[in-house]
């Protein structure tokens, strides 16, 4: 049964890598946490691409740091295989948000890995803060959460 907390939703962003030597194991295998690298590389490119870049972020005085994740494995990625990162950001709240992650193998199409982060937003001394208006409503324009979008205004 499908784990509706790790669904898919438009607008997604899809991002394309290939499985290098160093991500693997002696078997060829990709270590287990090289996936939230891969989560991270496609998070900064969906960010880059549909909101602000992280760069830009920082400059206005604040981080993004993961405050949770899952991840659920379903099949192993190997040395040399090309993958298709799918990301959609799920949920935005005033402090926080939420990206879910889909990796599939692009030669067969095999679902591998799916899953999450959260991110909360902290100033540069590390303490929690607000999202300033400008990067949640471009943050809000990308999110799934169409409940909390058809009531937010600024």
């Amino acid at each position: 049964m499908a784990d509706k907390s790790l669904e898919m939703h438009e607008p997604l962003h899809r991002y394309r890598c290939r499985v290098i030597y160093g991500d693997t194991d002696s078997g060829g295998v990709v270590y287990y946490a090289n996936y939230l690298r891969y989560f991270e590389a496609a998070r900064t490119e969906f960010m880059r691409e549909r909101a602000l870049s992280y760069k830009e972020i920082e400059g206005q005085g604040f981080i993004m740091p993961v405050v949770e994740c899952l991840v659920r494995y379903k099949a192993s990625a190997r040395y040399d295989d090309l993958l298709l990162i799918e990301t959609c950001l799920l949920e935005v709240k005033t402090r926080t948000c939420r990206f879910n992650y889909r990796i599939i193998r692009e030669n067969d199409g095999k679902m591998l890995v799916q899953g999450y982060t959260t991110h909360a937003v902290v100033d540069l001394n590390g303490r929690l803060t607000r999202f300033p208006v400008m990067v949640l409503a471009a943050l809000r324009e990308q999110s799934a959460d169409l409940s909390f979008s058809l009531t937010f205004s600024l």
